[in-house]
C-alpha cells in the first residue's frame, strides 16, 4: 500500500501542483454552481483519536461561554489534541511526515468543535496536501519539529501565461516574493488573497503563516468546512475540493490518496488489496 501511495503521489502530485495554485482564489464565486459530472464519490472521513487530556480541556472549554470557548481554542496548538502512538504508528503506515501528520490531525479535530457538521477527516487534509506539495517536500523541502517548511514552497508567478491565470500582486511580495504577480504559497498552496481571509493560527503563537504547516493544514480544514459543509455527503466533499482546485482530474486524485491513507491505516482482512 505505501509504495502504492508513493508511485501516484510522484505521478500526480507535480502535474497538478500547477493547475491548485490558479484555483484558491476563486472559491466563494463557485459554490452554488452545477456540479460537474464524473466526479468520485466523497471518501469515507476518519477522525483521528485525541488525547485524554485535550477531551478534557474542550470539556472546559465547552462549559464556558461561546466566544470564551472560541478564545480557549484558539490559544491551543491543534497538534497538543493528537494521540501520539496513533502518529506514530500512522505515519509509519502512510508514510507521511510525522510532524505534517500531526497538522492534518490536528486540523481535522479542531474543526470538529468550530465546525462539528463537517466531519472532516485528517485523511482528506493529507489528500489535499499530497496532491499540493507532496506534504511539504516539494523541490526538497522539509518541515521542521516546529512545523516550518523550509526552503519556502511558491508556486510559479500566475502571470497569464499558458497554463495559469493573470493574478496581479495583491500583498506587495509579502508573501510570495513576487511584488509584480502572485503566487500560491506554503503546504496547501494558498494565493495570498485567499490566505487574507481564510488564514488560520494553528500553532497558537498569535501568528497567521501559510508557510506552518499547522496554520496551513488548519486553514484548509476551515476552507473546506466553511458554509455549513457536510463533507460526509457526495455533494459537500465534492464541493469543498472543488472549492480548492475547480477541475475533475483534482477531485480524482485527491479522492485516491485519502482512500488509500484510509486505508492503509486499517488492519486485518479489510486493508487487504
Amino acid at each position: 500500500m505505501k509504495r502504492t501511495i508513493l508511485e501516484r503521489l510522484t505521478l500526480g502530485a507535480f502535474a497538478l501542483m500547477v493547475l491548485s495554485a490558479c484555483a484558491n482564489d476563486q472559491q466563494s464565486s463557485k459554490g452554488a454552481d452545477a456540479l460537474p459530472s464524473h466526479l468520485p464519490s466523497a471518501p469515507l472521513q476518519v477522525l483521528p483519536p485525541s488525547t485524554g487530556s485535550a477531551d478534557q480541556a474542550e470539556a472546559e472549554v465547552r462549559g464556558q461561554s461561546d466566544q470564551l470557548s472560541a478564545t480557549e481554542l484558539a490559544e491551543r496548538p491543534t497538534t497538543d489534541a493528537v494521540d501520539n502512538s496513533w502518529l506514530d504508528s500512522t505515519a509509519i503506515a502512510t508514510d507521511i511526515p510525522r510532524r505534517v501528520l500531526a497538522a492534518y490531525a490536528g486540523a481535522s479535530l479542531r474543526v470538529t468543535q468550530t465546525y462539528p457538521q463537517c466531519q472532516l477527516g485528517w485523511n482528506t487534509i493529507a489528500g489535499l496536501g499530497a496532491v499540493e506539495t507532496l506534504h511539504g517536500t516539494y523541490q526538497g523541502a522539509n518541515t521542521d519539529e516546529s512545523g516550518l517548511v523550509r526552503p519556502k514552497i511558491y508556486g510559479p508567478a500566475l502571470d497569464g501565461s499558458p497554463g495559469f491565470m493573470a493574478i496581479e500582486d495583491t500583498d506587495d511580495g509579502a508573501l510570495d516574493g513576487d511584488k509584480e504577480w502572485d503566487r500560491a504559497v506554503g503546504p496547501l498552496q494558498f494565493i495570498p488573497s485567499t490566505w487574507d481571509y481564510i488564514g488560520q493560527d494553528g500553532n497558537g503563537d498569535g501568528v497567521k503563516d501559510p508557510h506552518h504547516i499547522d496554520d496551513a493544514a488548519l486553514a484548509a480544514a476551515v476552507y473546506l468546512c466553511q458554509g455549513q459543509r457536510d463533507v460526509t455527503t457526495d455533494e459537500g466533499w465534492q464541493r469543498g475540493i472543488l472549492s480548492y482546485n475547480r477541475s475533475i482530474a483534482y477531485t480524482h486524485h485527491v479522492a485516491t490518496y485519502t482512500e488509500e491513507y484510509r486505508q492503509a491505516t486499517l488492519s486485518g482482512p479489510e486493508a487487504a488489496e
